[in-house]
């Protein structure tokens, strides 16, 4: 109505060159914050997954573990799969390995609140 045809038909003909430049600046955005978001949550969490999972491996006779249930006993026994672990004076449970959440250094140990 208020645009001339011979005006719309050049800037149809300029835009189509700039459509492309302008599809990649318009996801620019998006993909630095896949970035951002790459760097700041998914490796981390990898790296702890990955420190973990070598943990539980090398997880021997004697160290203290805490169960996926929050169970702290010392490990008494371990293959590949399972963990046998006595949480008190004769009570031994086994657990699977991958259950593990923790082991426990001596030295990270919190004294109780006496």
């Amino acid at each position: 109505m208020f645009i001339t045809p011979a005006f719309a038909s050049t800037a149809g003909a300029a835009g189509a060159q700039g459509s492309t430049a302008g599809a990649i600046l318009s996801f620019a955005p998006l993909i630095l914050i896949f970035l951002a978001f790459w760097f700041l949550m998914i490796r981390p969490q990898q790296k702890r997954m990955r420190d973990h999972q070598k943990a539980v491996n090398a997880v021997k006779r004697g160290d203290q573990v805490v169960t996926g249930g929050g169970l702290v006993g010392k490990v008494t026994k371990v293959d590949d799969q399972y963990a046998e672990i006595e949480l008190a004076q004769g009570m031994k449970v086994r657990a699977v390995k991958s259950t593990l959440s923790e082991v426990i250094t001596p030295g990270t140990a919190k004294p109780a609140n006496d």
